[in-house]
């Protein structure tokens, strides 16, 4: 494995989108962390105080950080949040839950795009996409056994909004790079269910889950089995992504390793992390079929060593109550 890390890691610029979400503030940490400078783009100047906030929990210095505002819905902006920047990570996307999936589908598809044309246009060497395990193995086959390799088919029947809009906002990304030869290299990331220590005041996305569980306000889950992956382990893929020259063209899945898990395991975890003795049932239906997903390649060329999915959980347990979102 080779790496230019030394030749760039110099205090270069570097964007983040959705710098403020739960990947994004992390993320944007790490770079802190390390010396670079870095910019996020937020939807609303409102957002930036959180941001900062959030920032000072993970002890990042936030003073080479810049604020640009610009939206996945508009190409406004960012021509402006790109320039001068060696590397973009795009982690931005909608999450919100749609009665028509073009409103998740159209803004990320097209945000990845806004983002692509300007890095283009700007020179941007790398681009890191965020995308899921959702755009991987989300369509049914007779052994769930997957790897880089596999896509999801946004055709599928009964395909909810959030993967068939990671599937179809990743696969616009690599058509775009394919189709330009002076469009800037793309490494996309994988990850299965994220959880761990939350810097945001507010629990978003997959943490409402560990809350619901951990005051016990959620009772029922259903019968799936899916991979888990530390939300820390992600932005430190991400950092790994941006000079490991292999990665150009490459996805990489992002998994805790050991079996994947069932809700009602992830429900034991976190009763025992909260030490409440709340319980779940499983909702009626068929008993998932075994799950493998494969890790070897992030591990392989990111150097990725994933927490334990123990420790993953018993830290976003107390980060939710150290942030008084749970009791």
């Amino acid at each position: 494995m080779t790496t230019q890390h030394d030749e760039f890691h110099t205090g270069r610029r570097v964007l983040v989108t959705g710098g403020n979400g739960y990947l994004g503030s992390w993320l944007t940490a790490r770079l802190l962390q390390s010396g670079e400078r870095v910019r996020v783009t937020l939807r609303s100047p409102d957002r930036e105080a959180g941001l900062r906030s959030a920032l000072a929990r993970a002890g990042a210095d936030d003073g080479d950080l810049e604020i640009a505002l610009a939206s996945l819905t508009s190409a406004d902006g960012w021509a402006a949040a790109v320039a001068g920047c060696d590397v973009v990570h795009h982690v931005a996307t909608p999450m919100i839950q749609p009665t028509d999936p073009a409103e998740v589908v159209v803004p990320a598809r097209d945000g990845a795009l806004h983002v692509l044309r300007a890095a283009r246009e700007a020179g941007v060497r790398r681009v890191v996409l965020t995308s899921s395990f959702a755009a991987v193995g989300y369509t049914p086959k007779p052994v769930r056994d997957y790897t880089e390799d596999d896509w999801t088919d946004p055709e599928t029947p009964g395909l909810p909004a959030y993967p068939m809009a990671k599937t179809v906002a990743e696969r616009a990304a690599w058509d775009f790079v394919e189709q330009y030869a002076d469009a800037p290299e793309l490494v996309s990331l994988n990850p299965t269910f994220i959880l761990g220590p939350a810097l945001t005041a507010e629990a978003r996305s997959s943490l409402q889950l560990v809350q619901g569980l951990a005051s016990g306000h959620l009772t029922t889950v259903p019968k799936q089995r899916f991979g888990l992956v530390d939300v820390r382990d992600v932005a430190a893929a991400h950092v790994a992504a941006m000079d490991v020259s292999e990665a150009a063209g490459r996805r990489y899945l992002l998994l805790a390793d050991g079996p994947s898990l069932t809700y009602r395991e992830v429900a034991r975890l976190v009763h025992e992390a909260a030490s409440t003795s709340a319980t779940v049932t499983e909702a009626p239906g068929e008993e998932p079929t075994a799950l493998t997903i494969h890790n070897d390649r992030a591990k392989a060329e990111l150097a990725f060593r994933p927490r334990p999915v123990g420790e993953t959980i018993a830290e976003t347990v107390a980060s939710l109550r150290e942030l008084g979102l749970i009791g």
